[in-house]
């Protein structure tokens, strides 16, 4: 990877569908499930899209039935594709960028969550070590995420995630054995490795899982009521269902937005300070 230094901050990395052209309501394919309401294909306009490419039952969601559109994050990725990599043209009216931008937006969805997570290891003191390697990455992604359309396309995500999927869990190892804001006063411990676990449906309430590795762990329906996950790797945890009243879940590492968002929990979970509840919780 080049040399260089972060470009980027966190508010970057954040969707604002006002500079978008609804590309995920349109490019992206679903099927009617308990996330979905409707079966629609991929380059089709969902039909509660309105004409002014804004969502016609955008309050109402999840009692609509669709859970998974409120829970989707593009992390920017977006506007990004509709502002520098098509510098502003418009599916609509130029239909030869529809097919272009529709089959780069997984890609720059990827790429840009890649560098939510690669951000978030240098706010971590404990990481210091591998944070030069890391800025490394973060100006190599970047340039990545500046290709043109049809160059996107070429790029190798999977050799992508595992350059920078090493680069995560050596921050995480880092960070877990020193937590970082001082709420987890206990001293360092053996952490529970429960990597790609499947624990749908497990129950773990008020559970001590301080600094587990949970990285890619099936969470989907678990009792975490009252856990204790303080430090804990979430990186692609699947969450979707869990019941996570009362957990604590400071100093998580590698927490989404979207993770929270499809997960249950309410005003007495504690989230780290950089974090927003949910307003369905």
């Amino acid at each position: 990877m080049p040399e260089g230094a972060a470009t980027r901050t966190r508010l970057d990395l954040v969707a604002d569908c006002s500079r978008c052209l609804a590309l995920c309501c349109v490019a992206l394919p679903f099927e009617r499930s308990a996330e979905f309401g409707l079966t629609k294909a991929g380059g089709t306009p969902c039909p509660n899209l309105d004409d002014g490419l804004g969502c016609s039952i955008h309050a109402r969601l999840r009692p609509a039935g669709f859970a998974g559109c409120a829970t989707y994050d593009c992390l920017g990725a977006g506007q990004h594709l509709t502002q520098v990599t098509f510098t502003g043209r418009d599916w609509r009216t130029d239909p030869t960028t529809a097919g272009p931008m529709f089959a780069a937006l997984p890609v720059m969805t990827q790429l840009h969550e890649m560098l939510w997570y690669l951000t978030e290891v240098l706010d971590l003191a404990a990481a210091r070590p591998v944070h030069a390697e890391v800025r490394s990455a973060v100006a190599h992604v970047e340039h990545l995420t500046d290709l043109g359309a049809e160059e996107l396309l070429t790029v190798d995500l999977p050799e992508q995630r595992s350059l920078v999927g090493e680069l995560l869990s050596r921050a995480s190892s880092l960070a877990r054995a020193h937590p970082r804001d001082g709420t987890d006063p206990s001293p360092v411990r053996s952490c529970p490795d429960l990597r790609g676990a499947d624990l749908v449906g497990a129950t773990f309430p008020e559970a001590d899982l301080r600094r587990a590795d949970l990285r890619g762990a099936l969470l989907v329906g678990a009792d975490l009521r009252g856990a204790d996950l303080r430090g804990a790797d979430l990186l692609g945890t699947d969450l979707r269902g869990a019941e996570l009243a009362g957990a604590d879940l400071r100093e998580t590492l590698f927490l989404t937005g979207t993770q929270l968002d499809a997960a249950h929990g309410d005003s007495t979970t504690l989230l780290p300070q950089d974090r927003t509840r949910p307003r369905h919780w």
